[in-house]
């Protein structure tokens, strides 16, 4: 069990961010926010993938407007609106009924601006996350610490320190950089000096393969750490797509519960069905799965049968055929045309059976 790092609460909407609240799952629309339908429709696939806190780009003041639309068509979804220098933009968010802004308030100018924003923002209920990426930092501390973690983590105490000076405190704080390394020791070095709760994140990670492999080291680094309190996966790929994989890094630490986990073995020349193949689609078929279950599909008759009796649903692939275990109990014999959907029968079966209370109990499961 990990230990998490302390953090306070704050509320997005209807989740919570910090505290003891499950590490959540962020992202950030694709879309241009002035097309209303598009990005509804991208904002509900994210959220239908888990997506719990989303983003949208706000760079203008048609975007700013088209925010009261959004929210009306999505009034359950926890909206940030993603605002940088001009603080009339902030104000249209805040009035459009957005849930948090990214906004760091050194950067929209004079002192009479941040206080219109963090006026409103508190007078909502609306939390500012303050956002640094070594890529833009500011020139002084290039000038004297250089793109450091240091010049990261006094950066975002110097926007603390602005918020925190008008009685402002429901803030959240990120350090990203595309290195890894770079992006670790500064939260490290943060975690130590504030309570604020920390959005976790490897800025401009990369391509679908290698942003993943990425995104995973570096967070995983940071969670395993007990330091994260929400996270985005920042991927050259479908929204989506960085929404799965930030759920995939969670449960890989023990850290989320829910959906489905595939345990497949590398395959090897004692294989005898396409097990990649028919790993894949079986993820594929049960992604939406929303309850916490371990799918094992193997490929031989060496460790096939046993790693798949360990899961609750279980494939230990034969010559043409494979073998089908429920809570390691054998189910049946399959062709191997007919495993993938085989696989998902039991899946539902499993799932029927647990919310009903005829397997093992929701909360024994989570527990194992």
């Amino acid at each position: 069990m990990l230990t998490r790092r302390v953090s306070r609460p704050v509320r997005v909407g209807r989740m919570t961010v910090g505290g003891a609240a499950p590490i959540s799952v962020q992202g950030m629309t694709k879309t241009d926010t002035r097309d209303v339908a598009a990005t509804v429709r991208q904002l509900k696939a994210m959220a239908r993938a888990g997506g719990e806190i989303l983003r949208l780009a706000v760079p203008d003041r048609e975007a700013a407007l088209a925010l009261r639309e959004i929210r009306r068509r999505l009034p359950g979804l926890a909206l940030v609106a993603d605002i940088h220098f001009d603080y009339r933009l902030a104000l249209l968010a805040l009035e459009a009924g957005v849930d948090k802004l990214r906004l760091n308030p050194g950067n929209i100018g004079a002192p009479e601006r941040v206080r219109r924003v963090v006026r409103e923002a508190k007078a909502r209920g609306v939390p500012i996350r303050i956002g640094v990426n070594a890529g833009s930092l500011e020139k002084h501390l290039l000038a004297s610490l250089g793109r450091t973690p240091e010049a990261m983590v006094e950066s975002a105490l110097s926007h603390i320190r602005i918020l925190e000076d008008l009685d402002f405190r429901e803030i959240v704080v990120s350090l990203k950089s595309s290195d890894v390394m770079q992006t670790v020791e500064a939260y490290e070095l943060l975690a130590s000096q504030v309570d604020y709760p920390l959005h976790l994140g490897i800025t401009e990670a990369g391509t679908a393969f290698a942003g993943t492999v990425k995104s995973a080291v570096g967070l995983g680094a940071l969670l395993a750490r007990g330091i994260g309190d929400t996270l985005r996966v920042s991927l050259a790929a479908s929204p989506v797509r960085e929404i799965r994989v930030g759920h995939e890094v969670l449960k890989s630490l023990g850290l989320r519960q829910g959906g489905a986990v595939v345990i497949a073995c590398p395959s090897c020349g004692r294989c005898e069905i396409d097990l990649v193949r028919v790993a894949r689609a079986v993820e594929q078929r049960i992604a939406d799965i929303d309850y916490p279950v371990r799918v094992a599909v193997m490929g031989c008759a060496v460790n096939g049968p046993g790693e798949a009796r360990e899961a609750d649903v279980g494939l230990a692939g034969g010559t043409g055929f494979g073998l089908l275990f429920i809570r390691g109990k054998p189910a049946g014999r399959v062709a191997a045309a007919d495993m993938v959907e085989a696989v998902y029968r039991a899946v539902e079966t499993f799932v029927e059976e647990e919310r009903d209370g005829r397997g093992i109990r929701q909360g024994d499961h989570a527990a194992r």
